[in-house]
């Protein structure tokens, strides 16, 4: 099972190193010792509208959507889905993730293109979305696609989007599906000019009771590029993608609550680009995991594989001092490893 968790977490997820990694964005405004002032106001067009135009990152939001609210088959896939490591995520499968922002992981990072008729958002993965701006109105009857048709207008300061017509291949919160009747309705806002607020309404009422919100804070990545993502599906290694939770918690081994009492603390890191926090929490004899983040936010059980190796919905190994005293958490993702350093 070690062996088999191992090849999970590390088999995917290669980004090529881009050109011009440390080009200094042209035209920007400065603070006194050179660095990007992303406080200061909100740049505009020729038109008087706020200019969405940059590189940004951040997109990983948070939803207020709850398993309960899904309808009985789309709560079984998601339980299914987060058995098995949702290892047939699209995006593991070099697809594209899907709509808004509500499927992005921490480390995205999409250009903004906006001209007076179209808004173009440029992905890593090579994907793009058209928001048109020219009038037109969604058709109602639309051939499903992978990041559906989207509409634009401006409410004052404010971008928003209304979008139809996806196909039911993406998956939305992170592991949830839906439907092919998915509606999106976006809202942007750039509230300086490195920060934009993005709130994003879902209704799918084939799969959910109720609307659900994702809200994301993104901010504008100055003085670098974006590169590209290499995807080989000949290539990925799902075939090593064996086992599941509910079988790593069969086959958990017995550690002593004293031993396990030294890993409890919040650990702090980097995941791609973004910060990255867990909490490790002991309750019972058994050792749970969360993160503000929602990856996962509520405390999730860890089973131990062995005294320093646990598996949730991602895999992790403790890093101990002599004292036997975690001093890191070394979390594996399909995207590779991460170390995350533990709070004195």
């Amino acid at each position: 099972m070690t062996r088999h968790l191992s090849l999970l977490f590390t088999a995917l997820g290669t980004t090529v190193a881009a050109q011009w990694l440390n080009y200094p964005t042209p035209g920007i405004p400065r603070t006194a010792n050179g660095k990007p002032n992303l406080s200061a106001p909100a740049p505009r067009t020729s038109d008087g509208k706020p200019d969405l135009t940059g590189l940004w990152t951040g997109f990983s939001g948070v939803a207020d959507l709850k398993l309960d609210d899904a309808q009985p088959w789309a709560r079984a896939l998601v339980q299914q889905r987060t058995d098995n490591f949702n290892k047939d995520n699209p995006y593991y499968r070099c697809l594209p993730e899907g709509p808004g922002p509500t499927a992005a992981d921490v480390a995205a990072v999409r250009r903004i293109v906006q001209t007076p008729a179209i808004i173009a958002v440029l992905y890593g993965d090579l994907t793009y979305r058209q928001i048109f701006m020219d009038g037109r109105k969604l058709e109602t009857d639309p051939n499903p696609s992978w990041m559906g048709y989207s509409v634009g207008r401006w409410e004052g300061d404010t971008l928003v989007v209304d979008s139809v017509g996806f196909n039911d291949r993406t998956w939305v919160n992170r592991n949830y599906p839906h439907t092919e009747s998915l509606r999106m309705t976006e809202r942007y806002r750039r509230t300086d000019f490195g920060h934009l607020q993005i709130e994003a309404t879902l209704q799918d009422p084939g799969a959910y009771a109720r609307p659900w919100t994702v809200r994301v804070l993104a901010q504008l990545d100055a003085d670098t590029e974006m590169g590209d993502i290499r995807c080989d599906p000949a290539d990925s290694g799902l075939q090593h993608w064996t086992g599941t939770i509910s079988g790593a918690q069969r086959s958990a081994v017995k550690v002593a609550p004293e031993i396990l009492a030294k890993y409890v603390g919040v650990y702090k890191g980097v995941w791609g680009r973004r910060p990255r926090v867990v909490e490790v929490t002991l309750s019972a004899g058994v050792l749970f995991l969360s993160s503000p983040d929602g990856l996962p936010r509520e405390p999730e059980r860890l089973a131990p594989l062995s005294e320093t190796i646990f598996s949730g919905s991602f895999g992790y190994t403790f890093i101990r001092d002599k004292q036997g005293i975690a001093t890191d958490v070394v979390e594996m993702h399909a995207t590779g490893n991460y170390t995350l350093h533990r709070e004195k």
